[in-house]
């Protein structure tokens, strides 16, 4: 059995293995689909947190089951499933209040334990969904689209609220069309003109401001002075993160859902008086799962344009060094296997 593993920062090795045996509670799966995130591409670089290494990457997974005891959700071998990529322990405070995605012990495939990118892997049952109708490139996208859907429930956005988004990654273009289709008015922010036209021409974004450009004044003016009711980051970039309060109106909500390895600083009279609420959005639950698999069986999102370079799993370790490189304009590659 084939697999690719990140042996250490900066190197991708394929290599070969006996294929996994499945345990009790848990399915025997055939690998599809691998979409590549930058979690993905931060541990290549070797700036991921809560990373080790070697380790199999791949959490973006669209599946076929090969093997499968008898599960509550009637899941059965053939089946294709979307892998919900979260290991939690179902024990401790958080597990226990239904947080099962910030859990104290939590394992992420790809992250903390091996993930995708092998030809079979073995998972517990309970963190299968049925696929229905969805392709395989739309099973592989779930996950990404999950993380901004918790992120839009965490931040308790209404119809007709004003939502900045700042960063036109994977993340951000899901979290921007999430909104959107909530009836949220929507502005992106990014340095990167090639992602706001995306945002504008395919995700529909009304607004989209150059983050080089004077971003306060624009948000400002698109606002009648009110500043939005959320922002959300999803750029993980220290100045970025730290901005995003600038953006926010007096009682509003900022949720941080990219991730920096360093410390942040906010000025207190600018939270205090805006009687701020920041939020972290980590990973996401089964019912943001569900909820962005029923988005995706509607048709509304754009997965053709979203997904923009696929190649074999054989080839990866070729394409992989370029995918982080803006030039070369990948929003979400995609490995077959």
């Amino acid at each position: 059995m084939n697999y690719l593993v990140c042996e250490k920062p900066g190197q991708f090795l394929l290599k070969d293995k006996e294929a996994p045996k499945r345990g009790e509670g848990e399915a025997l799966l055939q690998i599809l689909k691998v979409g590549i995130c930058g979690t993905d591409l931060h541990a290549y670089r070797g700036n991921q947190a809560f990373f080790t290494y070697p380790r199999i990457l791949g959490h973006e997974l669209a599946t076929k089951v090969l093997e499968i005891d008898d599960n509550p959700q009637g899941i059965r071998s053939g089946d294709r499933v979307v892998v919900m990529p979260y290991i939690s322990c179902k024990k401790c405070v958080a597990c226990r209040k239904g947080k099962t995605n910030c859990c104290t012990n939590i394992k992420v495939l790809g992250v903390h334990v091996d993930g995708g990118m092998q030809e079979k892997i073995t998972v517990p049952n309970d963190l299968l969904l049925p696929a229905g109708q969805l392709t395989s490139d739309q099973m592989a996208i779930v996950e990404p689209l999950a993380i901004g859907a918790h992120a839009l429930r965490r931040a308790a956005l209404k119809t007709g609220e004003t939502l900045v988004v700042m960063g036109c990654g994977p993340i951000g273009i899901g979290i921007l069309k999430l909104a959107q289709l909530a009836g949220a008015k929507v502005i992106a922010i990014d340095r990167d003109q090639n992602r706001l036209t995306y945002a504008k021409n395919e995700i529909g974004v009304e607004y989209a401001v150059n983050a080089n450009d004077q971003v306060i004044e624009r948000i400002r003016e698109i606002t009648n002075g009110d500043m939005a009711d959320v922002v959300i980051d999803a750029t993980g970039h220290k100045s970025a993160l730290e901005s995003g309060i600038d953006y926010m109106a007096h009682g509003g909500s900022y949720v941080l859902v990219g991730l920096s390895k360093g410390e942040l600083m906010f000025k207190h009279p600018a939270i205090h008086a805006k009687e701020a609420t920041i939020l972290c959005s980590r990973n996401a639950t089964l019912e943001d799962f569900k909820k962005v698999i029923s988005v995706l069986e509607t048709g509304a999102f754009p997965i053709d344009s979203y997904i923009t370079h696929t190649v074999g799993y054989q080839d990866m370790i070729a394409h992989f060094e370029g995918w982080s490189d803006p030039r070369n304009g990948v929003i979400k590659a995609m490995i077959t296997f």
